[in-house]
């Protein structure tokens, strides 16, 4: 980080300094939401805060080393990193080393090493999409389709419809921007509301998800338990919170406290008027990020950003969406803040490749 800092080439440091600081504020989140339940779990308050912090620096060298190699390297290495990604989609289901966990197959287990191959699969479809789309192509929907199809249908089967959503969204976003005939959405939309409906209609556990998104007091000790607590939590937080620690959510209250809930924590500690604070925050990041594939050198770069503008907006919204019951609840975590190694990692890989790109744009 300390070379990216002094590099002769220009870059936008806000690229830079916006992730360091949601990482770090993340850290001292997860702190706060998981200390009860660290030291009841395994006799030590610190136990994520340590995990998290460990992949913060893998996630900040990944991020240097990655903002120092040129974007069009990706091209060549577009399809053995799609091909990977979808091996390990696959390998989720083979017993010995997909992870099977409370009813879903989201793991793959190495030693002691665990990783979910949806979070790296999101960035290599991004890199895949911004090689293929950049070169016009005939006869493309189908191919695409087929695409579509094989890797938001294996995330749909770990079953993980939340991630399969930004999937469909990073699919959509750069088939549009690519440049292809409106007609060809005219066909792509309808397909895909379809089958998320069908995805939601056919699952008992995603329909009880819908009906506590429609009425919040449907079944209030089982399917609307989540959504009533993460509400509680804001509402206790008012206008200026309840301050840094007070939380009471935290206190195996609250379910999924330190990853897809965290933001109910915030809102808890620091009121309406801090989490508007830490809204804006983003915005501007994701503002910084758009001024990036704006100004894009060239086709490639242009898709290659804005795939990863759409995995970090969409992701960003659906969280606290679901958050605010805006949306209904997906599981998706919020990007630099929740807990997890794997989507903090790739998160912060994609941060340093829109670096490398901010360096040959003008603005």
């Amino acid at each position: 980080m300390v070379k990216l800092l002094k590099q002769k080439k220009r870059f936008d440091l806000w690229l830079l300094l916006f992730p360091i600081f949601f990482c770090l504020f993340g850290i001292l989140m997860i702190f706060e939401a998981s200390n009860v339940v660290a030291f009841r779990d395994f006799g030590d308050k610190y136990s994520f805060v340590k995990d998290q912090f460990t992949w913060f620096l893998v996630g900040i060298v990944a991020l240097t080393v990655t903002s120092f190699i040129p974007y069009k390297k990706y091209y060549s290495l577009a399809i053995p990193f799609l091909g990977i990604s979808i091996l390990t989609l696959i390998a989720v289901f083979i017993p010995g080393i997909g992870i099977h966990t409370q009813g879903a197959n989201r793991w793959i287990g190495v030693s002691s090493f665990n990783f979910q191959p949806s979070e790296p699969a999101k960035l290599a479809l991004i890199i895949y999409l911004s090689s293929w789309l950049s070169a016009r192509e005939k006869g493309r929907l189908f191919a695409f389709l087929l695409l579509f199809g094989l890797i938001v249908g294996l995330v749909i089967l770990q079953p993980d419809l939340g991630t399969a959503i930004i999937l469909s969204s990073i699919f959509i976003v750069m088939y549009f921007i690519s440049g292809v005939s409106l007609w060809h959405f005219i066909i792509l939309i309808p397909i895909v509301i379809a089958g998320t409906i069908l995805a939601t209609i056919k699952s008992p556990y995603r329909f009880a998800r819908l009906m506590t998104f429609l009425n919040p007091n449907f079944d209030p000790l089982g399917a609307s338990y989540h959504i009533r607590q993460i509400l509680i939590s804001f509402g206790s937080g008012g206008l200026f919170g309840l301050g840094l620690g007070a939380s009471r959510q935290k206190y195996q209250f609250l379910p999924e406290a330190t990853t897809d809930s965290i933001f109910a924590i915030i809102g808890e500690e620091f009121g309406f008027i801090g989490t508007l604070f830490f809204t804006i925050f983003y915005l501007l990041f994701l503002y910084r990020i758009y001024l990036v594939v704006k100004h894009a050198p060239d086709k490639q770069s242009f898709l290659l950003g804005g795939g990863i503008l759409t995995l970090l907006g969409f992701q960003t919204l659906i969280n606290l969406g679901s958050m605010v019951a805006l949306v209904p609840l997906t599981g998706v975590p919020l990007p630099f803040i929740s807990y997890g190694g794997s989507h903090l990692v790739i998160t912060l890989i994609a941060v340093g490749i829109i670096i490398n790109i901010s360096k040959h744009t003008v603005f």
